[in-house]
């Protein structure tokens, strides 16, 4: 099968995982992610890659260029390339959420347990199909 077809929502809701890399295609990659109450993402800036969060479940703040916000279930959000950025979540439960980075950020195939098992493994240019 060419693309990537699945329930986005039962994936995220079901991913204990801190990052879990999904499709990587040459211009955009699907990675779904769940932060730990109190947990966050971390300040970070993708000069070249423009990022989308989905909020699937749970609550929390989304930090961009300073400027916090409050995120709950439903929500979306759209960080620019360049902009300084974070995700927290501020809630009792677990904050599930998809990501879309364009172009891909990470290497195809990557999973992160936890965030202390995140290592730098940028995208190589290898794809998932």
């Amino acid at each position: 099968m060419k693309g990537f077809i699945d329930d986005i929502e039962k994936l995220t809701e079901e991913n204990d995982n801190f990052r879990k890399v999904l499709y990587t295609g040459k211009h955009m990659q699907l990675v779904l992610m769940t932060l730990q109450p109190g947990e966050e993402i971390g300040l970070e800036v993708h000069d070249g890659h423009d990022q989308f969060f989905r909020i699937e479940e749970g609550e929390g703040e989304v930090v961009i260029n300073g400027v916090t916000t409050q995120v709950e279930d439903d929500d979306a959000v759209i960080v620019p390339a360049g902009a300084e950025h974070n995700v927290i979540n501020t809630g009792d439960e677990p904050l599930r959420l998809y990501t879309i980075y364009s172009p891909p950020e990470h290497r195809d195939g990557v999973v992160h347990a936890t965030k202390a098992d995140e290592t730098e493994e940028h995208f190589d240019g290898k794809t998932t199909e």
